[in-house]
């Protein structure tokens, strides 16, 4: 919420920088819109997949050759992740 102020936004559009942060709720007028910020959610949540993902020391390194290994690795690494969130 430290990105959502009205002199940076000023600043990052004179550079043509369309900035997508969260809004603060305490902020009274809307300077973003909704759209960008529901991609940025969206991003976010694919990010975290990624870095669960990297928390799998065999993923990070690839020890496996066959690239048929390494994607059996990702599902079960994938599936794991599923398993710790219910």
């Amino acid at each position: 919420m430290a990105y959502d102020s009205d002199p940076l936004d000023a600043s990052l559009r004179k550079r043509g920088i369309d900035m997508i942060a969260p809004q603060n709720p305490r902020h009274q007028r809307k300077s973003q819109d909704d759209r960008k910020l529901r991609r940025y959610r969206r991003r976010w949540m694919i990010e975290r997949v990624f870095a669960w993902l990297m928390r799998s020391r065999r993923l990070v390194t690839r020890y496996e050759h066959k690239a048929e290994n390494f994607l059996a690795f990702v599902q079960l690494a994938c599936a794991v992740i599923l398993l710790r969130r219910f």
